[in-house]
């Protein structure tokens, strides 16, 4: 296993999120197994994985929809482990989900200002403004009075993004928000992303378009049937013969 020298000293003075011999298990099935790293204050990291290997379980241990059979989930220095979902959300930890479930009765807007209030914590008032400059930051701006039901696929994905900013995350996590789309489409998101990533906001994003990923990630964490199989600047990790073998599938 390769591990980059930086990313397996960072203290946790400098982590806003670490996780210390997380694992997870359903039955026999061990989904995570005693996986630790940190991430640093602004950085974006990448997880990649094939098919099964633990990535959304990982997630939902960070985001509170799963809790840890041991280990620990760390957010500021803070033990979270225990905490639910919608006070981890308080606390600054935003996410969008694989497949996009807006409030489809609601109209885009409605959606931003049910997340700014219920997550933020703002008042209606205060979540106004905010909420449009999202919009406009998104490109959802001509569609805020659109029902969300009836948006595409690239608006749904926006419109998910746009609701995990509007709780005012310190940590946004991002799941698989490329998939799906065309290649224009994803070169647009992949933009967007840069932008809120140069606001300070510290990104993880599990991703299976590795392209995007790499466009963004500062780091890499490749994992495998729940274990830590790589983790490093991505040009080293994406060249590791067993990244190579185990993620795409290439003969060494």
């Amino acid at each position: 296993m390769m591990v980059d020298s930086i990313a397996s000293t960072m203290g946790g003075s400098s982590a806003i999120v670490s996780l210390r011999g997380v694992s997870k298990s359903y039955g026999a099935l061990r989904v995570t197994d005693n996986i630790s790293f940190d991430v640093s204050q602004g950085e974006t990291l990448g997880i990649l994985g094939p098919n099964g290997a633990g990535k959304s379980t990982l997630f939902n241990l960070i985001g509170g929809d799963v809790t840890p059979d041991s280990g620990a989930v760390r957010f500021q220095d803070r033990d979270i482990s225990s905490l639910p979902p919608h006070k981890r959300c308080s606390l600054g930890i935003g996410r969008s989900y694989q497949i996009p479930h807006p409030f489809v009765g609601m109209t885009v807007f409605e959606n931003l200002m049910v997340a700014a209030t219920a997550g933020a914590g703002l008042s209606e008032a205060n979540a106004y403004s905010p909420c449009l400059e999202i919009l406009r930051q998104t490109g959802l701006i001509g569609k805020a009075n659109n029902l969300s039901g009836g948006l595409r696929l690239l608006d749904r994905k926006r419109l998910e993004l746009a609701r995990a900013l509007a709780t005012s995350p310190k940590v946004l996590l991002l799941d698989e928000i490329a998939g799906g789309l065309t290649e224009p489409e994803a070169k647009d998101l992949v933009a967007l992303i840069r932008d809120i990533k140069q606001s300070g906001v510290t990104i993880i994003w599990i991703e299976h378009v590795v392209h995007a990923l790499l466009a963004v990630a500062d780091r890499l964490l490749v994992i495998n049937y729940g274990s830590k199989l790589a983790e490093g600047k991505p040009q080293a990790v994406m060249s590791d013969p067993e990244v190579r073998r185990v993620y795409m599938g290439l003969e060494v």
